[in-house]
């Protein structure tokens, strides 16, 4: 047991470090947007040192299964005032109708508008019923946007937007009986958890420092 405890103070040391050394850099710069083929909208809302990773996991997925699971955020789909319900119920479903018409079978997207209030899973119907898309929001992504806690909402969006595509690509994977090794819950409960908690302070510090850097080239 102390081993185990021993081994796990380590590898937070070395994280807490290698933190230290992302807010560095950030002190110097904006950090670089990356470009991913699966975040069809939305980078500018999701940390930069988090794109690399999905890009990692959802081109494994796709390599092994054929699947592509995308990303679709936006601060809001339309400036447009609804008053009634119905009417933009309608209006989301003709929008999101839109985002998937081009896309190639098989597929899932995982949509936000931030403004709408508004999170889903569009599922291509080749491989209707492959994850459980309410499982998805419920369990990995809903109970990070909706935190009582001090982070500001594009920290929670992008940590958020992170989990529940690894746990959309982890599920992917089980249903088609593969392993994925760039999941960040491949390697056991224990360490999942360690390099969950790793990746969302990571996240949550960089938006802060790119907001702060953002916020300084514009008095510049």
């Amino acid at each position: 047991m102390r081993i185990v405890i021993l081994k796990i103070g380590v590898l937070f040391a070395l994280l807490i470090g290698f933190t230290t050394t992302v807010i560095s850099d950030n002190n110097n710069s904006i950090p670089t947007l990356k470009k991913s083929k699966f975040i069809l909208s939305g980078a500018k809302m999701i940390d930069p040192r988090s794109i690399a990773k999905i890009d990692e996991m959802g081109s494994e997925l796709l390599e092994k299964t054929g699947i592509s699971v995308y990303i679709y955020a936006k601060e809001s789909y339309s400036d447009k005032k609804f008053t009634n319900m119905r009417d933009k119920i309608a209006f989301i479903k003709t929008y999101e109708a839109n985002i998937i018409k081009n896309l190639k079978n098989p597929f899932i997207v995982l949509t936000l508008s931030l403004e709408d209030t508004h999170i889903n899973l569009l599922i291509s119907s080749d491989i209707k019923g492959i994850v459980d898309k309410d499982d998805i929001l419920d369990k990995y992504i809903i109970p990070l946007l909706a935190s009582k806690d001090k982070n500001s909402m594009y920290a929670k969006v992008s940590a958020g937007i992170f989990n529940g595509y690894s746990a959309i690509t982890d599920k992917v994977a089980e249903a088609k009986g593969i392993e994925l090794k760039s999941s960040i819950g491949s390697v056991g409960t224990v360490t999942s958890t360690i390099w969950r908690v790793a990746m969302y302070t990571i996240l949550v510090i960089g938006l802060i420092f790119y907001t702060i850097a953002v916020l300084k080239s514009k008095k510049d």
